[in-house]
């Protein structure tokens, strides 16, 4: 009887470390999705500037809108353009490990017919 006890506990832990995981997969998508959505508006923002021949652009700086050089303004989207892409790479290989630790822990589940 207490072997029983003792099977139920391993297995509720493993269930747990899946949900677990599940979970941190969704957080990792959803972060990886909104950087996608800021990467694209930055790379849309310096398509339009590279366009333009104005030397002064405005940028919105929270509830302000902020007359800038044009250069100053691309170099300031290109550096958040590395940091975020810098991030996407990171959130992939996190995203990679995490569904590893899930197919092991589903195999696991598997295995004790669960």
């Amino acid at each position: 009887m207490q072997g029983d006890n003792i099977v139920t506990k391993q297995q509720e832990q493993i269930l747990e470390q899946f949900q677990a995981y599940q979970q941190q997969a969704q957080n990792v998508l959803a972060q990886r999705n909104a950087f996608s959505l800021e990467l694209r508006d930055i790379n849309n923002a310096l398509d339009e500037l590279k366009k333009t021949e104005e030397e002064k652009v405005y940028k919105i700086s929270g509830p302000l809108l902020i007359k800038s050089n044009k250069e100053e303004v691309m170099k300031e989207l290109e550096e958040r353009r590395d940091i975020i892409e810098l991030r996407l790479k990171t959130l992939e290989r996190q995203e990679a490990k995490i569904k590893e630790k899930l197919e092991e822990l589903k195999e696991k589940i598997k295995g004790m017919g669960l």
